[in-house]
């Protein structure tokens, strides 16, 4: 006879009733030690994503180096093609007339720099993303209207199915659901 085993949760998503009551269970999780978890609110709320643990991102450090590589490559294409491929002294100025260069090297450094900016977005925000676990709870549909959510990952190292549940509750969250995967 075999019997069903049914798989383990992806997390645990508890209900808040107002902006300020899940930016403040946010906090105390995060001051519990839980650390694997988001927040879900119909509009942005200040302080939250720090709440959660979202203090530092990549993103400025990508957007300058790409920006440092379209310059780069703006100038030394020009360069190639002015001093090394194609040398012709037009007028006594030198092969490598830097003035001229800066209007490519200025365009293709906001290009480089734009291109990183969006897909790198993209990338860290885990975008596109058209399924997430958090779908599967029928309630969740109201974090688009007017409902905000908190919910800790089974991940989390500390994560324990019935102790995170009280933990929750104990926030004052008027419902704590189960996230299948």
């Amino acid at each position: 006879m075999r019997t069903m085993v049914s798989p383990p949760s992806w997390g645990l998503l508890a209900e808040f009733p107002s902006a300020a009551e899940v930016l403040r269970a946010a906090q105390e999780a995060y001051a519990a030690g839980y650390r694997r978890m988001d927040a879900y609110s119909p509009f942005p709320v200040h302080g939250l994503a720090e709440a959660v643990g979202m203090n530092y991102t990549r993103l400025p450090m990508l957007i300058l180096a790409g920006g440092i590589t379209g310059g780069l490559t703006g100038f030394f294409m020009q360069y190639f093609a002015m001093a090394v491929h194609y040398p012709l002294v037009i007028g006594g100025k030198p092969l490598n007339s830097w003035p001229q260069f800066i209007p490519v090297t200025f365009e293709l450094t906001i290009l480089f720099a734009a291109f990183c900016a969006v897909f790198g977005m993209l990338a860290f925000n885990g975008l596109p993303q058209p399924y997430h676990p958090v779908f599967n709870v029928e309630k969740f549909k109201l974090a688009s209207r007017d409902a905000f959510f908190l919910c800790i990952e089974s991940s989390d190292p500390k994560f324990d199915p019935r102790d995170t549940r009280r933990f929750l509750q104990s926030l004052r969250a008027t419902e704590v659901s189960d996230v299948e995967p």
